[in-house]
């Protein structure tokens, strides 16, 4: 799938808001989606419209949008439309959306064309469905979150994009890790010194720190555009911005100057320590050509969404980039997440979905939800250790292991009430910290990536 420019996603969710109507609206919303967030230049060339289906002798019904190329089938829905609700046919009988468009496939395609995907839509909601699944269920994807999931949607012209969920993060992780390496080079080029090890450990460290800055933007931590807006607006002398940036980042709100200027007091404190090293020497960033500010700002922040990664891959990407030991090998190794769950599952994580599942299938009451909260204070109270853990893909996919079966645990509890009651205390009812993964690792460089990695899990 294209990279396509965050604004022109912004431009599709702002041009399409709050308006959609299934008979007159339909062709050209997906042809600005196909041509602005896909990046297709000729969207008519790969579509098929009103394909008619016969239901029987006396009715027939219409597929509204097929892509023969990706086998994907669209049934569109006017704006007031629930997609969750059967609705009258012309045979008379009652089918949701997705029943519906699964029975023009199924009556309408032939064997080799069924639908591969299906999307319902109602102009403000897309739900897709995998339809290798025997039972699939939707992943639905709001129009006002189409900023940051729009990458999710590469099936539509990418047949390669069936491919499993793990292959397509690598894909991502990979592309990440190029501009990783485009910004390293053009800023290893202002060093005095460049190949020294002082300069490589500052050189290392900023990178660090850009990445999880980008990261944090795209992925909510931050307001939205908040780093690439500061960037942008103190480009004039960025090295000293960044330098003023990574100090507030270091502060507790309550440490920091009562007459700080607003630009810098809407960042949040990161607290874990990585930015409190204020050593770091960045080099002038302005001269001769900005290059350096211009592919982050750009290339990185403009041209990417760095919420799509995935932590446990993008570690050992990162370090394979920016290492270099590993640069001069050539190459990247990491652990693939099925090979790791083939390690931790029976160490540990089979052991507590097995408690979590029986706890489920308990009958509701008090008994139950004490079993929920038990369960949860018991993964919160756990410590993990990698005595060798390299770029840390083994703690952060532990990490994430964990906190799914603490969401699940939540989700649990939340039919009782008891989040609410938490939130209307203040409390976060998230305990599981990454305060409880610890790694051992010889290379220096390889404990900062294992950090960011854990960060941005």
């Amino acid at each position: 799938m294209v990279i396509i420019n965050k604004n022109a996603v912004e431009t599709f969710k702002t041009r399409w808001s709050g308006r959609g109507n299934e008979d007159s609206d339909t062709q050209s919303f997906w042809t600005d989606f196909l041509h602005d967030i896909c990046g297709v230049e000729r969207p008519n060339d790969i579509i098929k419209r009103e394909n008619h289906v016969e239901l029987d002798k006396k009715h027939r019904g219409s597929i509204d949008i097929y892509i023969p190329l990706t086998r994907v089938l669209i049934e569109q829905k006017s704006l007031d439309v629930d997609l969750n609700k059967p609705i009258l046919q012309s045979d008379g009988t009652y089918l949701t959306p997705f029943e519906q468009a699964k029975r023009y496939s199924d009556q309408g395609l032939g064997v080799y064309d069924k639908a591969r995907w299906i999307i319902t839509c109602n102009f403000k909601a897309f739900y897709i469905y995998d339809m290798r699944e025997p039972h699939p269920k939707p992943e639905v994807i709001q129009l006002e979150n189409l900023d940051k999931e729009y990458n999710k949607f590469s099936f539509l012209v990418d047949a390669n994009a069936a491919a499993p969920k793990e292959i397509r993060e690598l894909e991502i992780s990979v592309k990440a890790g190029e501009l990783v390496k485009t910004l390293y080079d053009a800023v290893k080029l202002r060093y005095i010194n460049s190949d020294s090890p002082e300069a490589l450990r500052n050189l290392n460290i900023f990178c660090v720190r850009i990445v999880f800055l980008l990261y944090a933007e795209d992925s909510g931590l931050f307001n939205k555009g908040a780093f690439h807006d500061y960037l942008k607006s103190n480009s004039h002398d960025a090295r000293q911005a960044l330098l003023n940036l990574f100090k507030i980042l270091s502060q507790h709100e309550s440490e920091r100057n009562v007459y700080l200027n607003d630009e810098l007091k809407a960042f949040p404190y990161v607290n874990g320590g990585l930015f409190e090293d204020m050593q770091i020497e960045i080099p002038n960033l302005n001269q001769p050509d900005d290059e350096p500010v211009k592919i982050i700002l750009d290339k990185m922040s403009n041209g990417f969404d760095w919420s799509g990664i995935s932590p446990t891959i993008f570690g050992a990407v990162f370090e394979s980039t920016l290492n270099p030991e590993t640069r001069k090998i050539g190459g990247m190794h990491y652990t693939s997440i099925e090979n790791i769950h083939k390690v931790i599952n029976p160490l540990f994580l089979d052991e507590l979905k097995a408690q979590l599942e029986a706890i489920i299938k308990s009958p509701s009451g008090g008994t139950r939800t004490k079993n929920l909260k038990s369960l949860q204070n018991k993964l919160s109270s756990l410590k993990f250790l990698d005595p060798a853990c390299g770029s840390g893909n083994f703690l952060t996919e532990s990490y994430l292991s964990i906190r799914r079966l603490e969401n699940k645990i939540l989700k649990e509890l939340d039919t009782s009430g008891q989040i609410k009651m938490i939130f209307e205390a203040d409390e976060s009812p998230v305990k599981v910290s990454i305060n409880q993964f610890y790694g051992i690792e010889i290379n220096d460089f390889a404990v900062s990536v294992a950090k960011t990695a854990l960060w941005i899990a």
